[in-house]
Order: C-alpha cells, then structure tokens, then sequence
C-alpha cells in the first residue's frame, strides 16, 4: 500500500524515528500498541522491518500488511541535536542523512500516531512531546529492524 508521504514525518538522531499520520487502518491496526517498558526505550516491533531508501522507504509487516513512502517527497527533521541549537531540533534536515542514521542505529523506532492530531506536514510544533507520544496509549509501533 502506498502511504502518503505528506502524512509522514522522519527525524533525524541516534535511533531515527519515522512517524506515520493516518496511516492506513491495515497497518496502523497491525502494528502493537506502543508501550514504553523505561525512559528511552521503545520495545522491538516483532514480525515487522523497515528498508529505509533515500528515494523510497518500505515499511513490512506481516503476511500483506505494510506499505511504501516515496521518500524522497517526505518532510525529514533533524532531532539529532534535541534542541540545543535553539530550533527545538525542528529544522528541516537530508532524507540522506535520516537513512545514513537508520544503517548507523540497524533500524528505525516506527510510531503510527493515526488518532493523534500532530500538524504534518510542516509546520511543525515548536517541540515534538515524545513522552505524550509514547505514553498516549494510542501510538503504535516499535523499533524495527533494518534490511539493507
């Protein structure tokens, strides 16, 4: 399934993140419930990988389930620097260097925020709420491991 890459959000940083907005029902209903088991840790998104691809991104999931990005046309952040550049780690970063962290990290922390309301694309809020975002009890998703 193709998703839209408007819906779409990649963040730069250690372990990127790919968030997904409205994705479709399929995938976001496939992917588990995102809970936190400690501060800063995501749990491994079992049976799902992700092929992060400069000009495309393929998220799969098990059996049919997934879909395609074309990312080249998505919006990527830098989080990398957590705000300390005065930018609240917002600004506009290379879909390059997003995939460069994603090979770094072996994968991709993958969240579908589907009944969220976080405005993408651009702009964006002064600052991402990753604790609202995991604790939410709506996100889903987890870290998935990367092919190349």
């Amino acid at each position: 399934m193709l998703l839209d890459p408007e819906k779409t959000l990649f963040v730069r940083g250690a372990t990127p993140v790919l968030l997904l907005a409205d994705a479709s029902a399929s995938v976001h209903d496939a992917l588990p419930v995102v809970t936190a088991p400690g501060p800063g840790a995501v749990p491994l998104c079992e049976g799902w990988s992700i092929v992060p691809k400069l000009t495309l991104c393929v998220v799969d999931g098990p059996g049919d389930v997934g879909g395609l990005i074309p990312a080249f046309a998505a919006p990527v952040i830098d989080g990398s620097t957590g705000g300390t550049n005065g930018t609240n780690g917002t600004e506009p970063a290379d879909m390059a260097d997003w995939c460069a962290d994603a090979e770094r990290a072996g994968g991709v922390v993958v969240l579908s925020l589907d009944h969220l309301s976080l405005s993408l694309p651009l702009p964006l809020p002064a600052a991402l709420d990753w604790a609202r975002l995991l604790a939410s009890g709506t996100a889903r998703g987890g870290f998935m491991p990367s092919l190349v």
